[in-house]
């Protein structure tokens, strides 16, 4: 009898190795990895209780860490019932795992910034506000990480900051020593200055403030391996414009215009920006670029034709690089409609006409490949020739 009771009781390894598949919900790692076990107890009868550590007091996926836990361990054969205690990491314990995270560097750096990344960054940007430039944002980054990418958004217009309502992403980010961990929504990690105000409260803030603002939000957040990061740009070529060139100079830029000759004219000059800051131009994304008749579904051109083609031509010859067309976004309700409910129409409504159009665009962007730009190739120059 007592054989077939030691057969029947877990053992740790098998515990552990359940809780191996529990990755903490705003770090995206696996619990075990980041010292979050704190302790393990079996019970003859198969009765398992897990101490865990939470990053910080008050931590605002305690439920989920304690039913994610609870779930996985009772897969285990033999565990009778499952008990979870909740502890809080020392100071000691965060100041250990913020080094591990940086890869054992307490220096702050921007990680996209650095010769070996492999992040792709993309910068929205516009000439002008109210082109949608926002809606386009959230809903590349719903569609590049449905496609099984590992995507980013940060709000970097903060003045106009609106990504989190038009995401869903109504969690709050969680401090561990100098890190901020960002919450999710769709599977994509997002930060903004509206996660740190109170309200609707407005940001008066002048440019020194921004660009460190900006700095905390590429350097302190822990954004993990991403394949692609958003920026959500203000519009025009201000402060943060410049800003971005000088801390990741390795971003491109997407454009996005409406087909309004006047609304081209300020993108073309929004873009041309990337002469002097020596960025990259990937391509032109025109927005609004007609509505289907309700009746006849003949396209309507309500703000008129040739925009993006007219935007696409001009930075051409002023970089002298071919600049294309990416995709026109036709008017649709729904993609109004996603972004008030903070449900990207991409994953609302894909078969809509906006839907396929930004989906066309993310796919473009997808097979691009991840970026070698300024990585070292370890090549040393020769003098035997």
């Amino acid at each position: 009898m007592a054989t077939e009771t030691q057969e029947s009781t877990p053992t740790e390894d098998a515990v552990r190795a359940a809780l191996a598949t529990v990755n903490d919900p705003e770090i995206h790692r696996p619990i075990t990895d980041l010292g979050m076990v704190k302790s393990i107890g079996i019970a003859p009868g198969g009765a398992v209780d897990v101490g865990v550590y939470l990053t910080v007091s008050g931590c605002p996926l305690r439920e989920t860490i304690t039913a994610n836990v609870t779930e996985a361990v009772q897969q285990v054969p033999g565990v009778s019932s499952v008990s979870v205690e909740l502890d809080v990491m020392s100071d000691e314990q965060r100041r250990e795992l913020a080094a591990s995270l940086r890869g054992g560097t307490a220096e702050r750096e921007v990680p996209f910034a650095q010769p070996g990344s492999l992040t792709r960054v993309y910068c929205v940007a516009s000439g002008k506000g109210g082109v949608g430039k926002s809606s386009v944002t959230v809903n590349l980054a719903a569609a590049l990480a449905a496609d099984g990418m590992k995507v980013g958004v940060v709000d970097a217009d903060i003045y106009g900051h609106s990504v989190p309502r038009m995401l869903g992403a109504d969690g709050r980010p969680t401090q561990v020593e100098d890190m901020i961990m960002p919450p999710s929504a769709h599977g994509v990690k997002v930060i903004s200055i509206g996660m740190f105000t109170p309200g609707n409260a407005p940001v008066v803030w002048r440019g020194p403030m921004l660009h460190r603002a900006l700095q905390q939000f590429l350097a302190d957040v822990y954004w993990g391996d991403l394949d692609v990061l958003l920026l959500d740009l203000p519009p025009g070529t201000g402060d943060i414009a410049i800003s971005v060139a000088q801390l990741v100079p390795n971003a491109e830029i997407l454009v996005v215009t409406t087909p309004q000759q006047a609304a081209a004219e300020v993108a073309e000059r929004a873009g041309s920006i990337a002469v002097q800051t020596h960025q990259k131009i990937v391509g032109v994304i025109e927005n609004m670029s007609g509505m289907p008749c309700p009746h006849c579904d003949e396209m309507v051109d309500v703000f008129g034709t040739g925009g993006g083609r007219k935007v696409a031509e001009g930075l051409t010859r002023t970089t002298g690089a071919e600049v294309p067309v990416l995709g026109g976004i036709p008017i649709d309700l729904r993609l109004r409609e996603g972004g008030d409910e903070g449900k990207p129409v991409v994953l609302s409504d894909p078969d809509s006409p906006a839907g396929k159009a930004l989906r066309t665009v993310a796919d473009k962007l997808s097979s691009r490949q991840r970026g070698l730009s300024g990585m070292s190739l370890g090549l040393t120059p020769s003098n035997k020739f």
